[in-house]
């Protein structure tokens, strides 16, 4: 919306759009998360009773407010415009969701990302090559376009669903998330990907950050699935437009074991009665804080530590190759 020099955002104006989108994202919180459902604790999730009566959705807002940064500020395609639409969408049945009296269905859930999963498949093949970079071979392969279209549905629904079954711990989801987008957006620049969704990472970190200052431990409100759905969504976006989707695995390693193993753990036994991980909780977040003693703090500061490691590792690694 505003204006560019030789297809780059003039510096001023992206540092103006970074600025708009903490401050709103504090201001906005502060102002109106009184307004929004209240919690009503978890009895299965380990010390999940002392969330009841804290607001909840707070992913409402810091959603709305990158949403207005990205018209602002970011550069429009309409592939970049269906996607916001689709966040928009995220949020939004995850929020409906946190509003509910009576929690949403597993499967109605599900089925919903599957929906939106579809569609972003359906829009990303429509505007890029069915082709992706294998950054660590440095090498190019084309996949057919109904397999790949089966691939990125796969990943889109895992992304969603691994980042929201993470969002237990203060702090925790959105701090891997950050951790998560940011190391992408290196990849990106390494790797000389799709620039447009490049400052809109930033612009998503920055609005996550100020929701952060308010749920830092102690935390004052909560996200709900209206934030982690529409985060998960993010990260298969921008992992999508990097052109290397294969990096989303060392990029979100710690959301994919933290809300993965739970996933697969709760479907083996359903589906196939086959029972694995006896003696570990999931999401793993619980099993360390109740079998291992971490403190919420300590939680939130390892398993960052953890991805930080393991990123600055893959980032060095795709810098060699490159």
């Amino acid at each position: 919306m505003f204006s560019y020099i030789s297809g780059g955002m003039i510096p001023l104006v992206a540092f103006i759009g970074i600025m708009f989108a903490f401050v709103a994202t504090c201001f906005c919180i502060g102002k109106f998360g009184q307004f929004l459902p209240k919690d009503a604790g978890r009895d299965y999730a380990v010390e999940g009773k002392l969330s009841a009566g804290k607001p909840r959705g707070a992913g409402f807002i810091f959603m709305i407010v990158f949403l207005v940064s990205a018209l602002l500020f970011s550069e429009l395609s309409m592939e970049v415009v269906i996607y916001l639409i689709l966040l928009f969408a995220a949020m939004m049945t995850g929020f409906l969701d946190d509003a509910s009296k009576a929690p949403w269905g597993e499967y109605k859930k599900g089925l919903l990302d599957f929906l939106i999963a579809i569609v972003v498949a359906v829009t990303y093949l429509r505007y890029n090559t069915n082709a992706i970079r294998i950054a660590v071979l440095d090498m190019t392969v084309e996949i057919p376009v109904i397999l790949f279209g089966i691939l990125i549905i796969i990943l889109v629904w895992t992304s969603i669903n691994v980042t929201n079954c993470s969002d237990g711990v203060d702090g925790l989801s959105g701090t891997l998330t950050i951790i998560t987008i940011i190391t992408i957006f290196v990849f990106n620049r390494i790797l000389g990907g799709a620039g447009e969704t490049g400052y809109m990472i930033l612009l998503f970190s920055v609005c996550i950050l100020g929701y952060l200052w308010y749920n830092a431990t102690p935390s004052k409100l909560l996200m709900g699935d209206a934030g982690s759905r529409a985060m998960g969504l993010f990260i298969a976006i921008v992992v999508l437009k990097m052109g290397s989707p294969l990096l989303y695995i060392p990029a979100a390693i710690v959301l994919i074991l933290d809300g993965g193993l739970g996933l697969i753990k709760v479907s083996l036994l359903r589906f196939l009665k086959i029972h694995i991980l006896k003696n570990t909780r999931t999401p793993l977040h619980d099993h360390v804080r109740k079998v291992r003693g971490w403190s919420n703090t300590q939680t939130v500061f390892r398993f960052a530590i953890i991805q930080i490691i393991i990123s600055i590792g893959m980032v060095y690694f795709i810098l060699m190759k490159h």
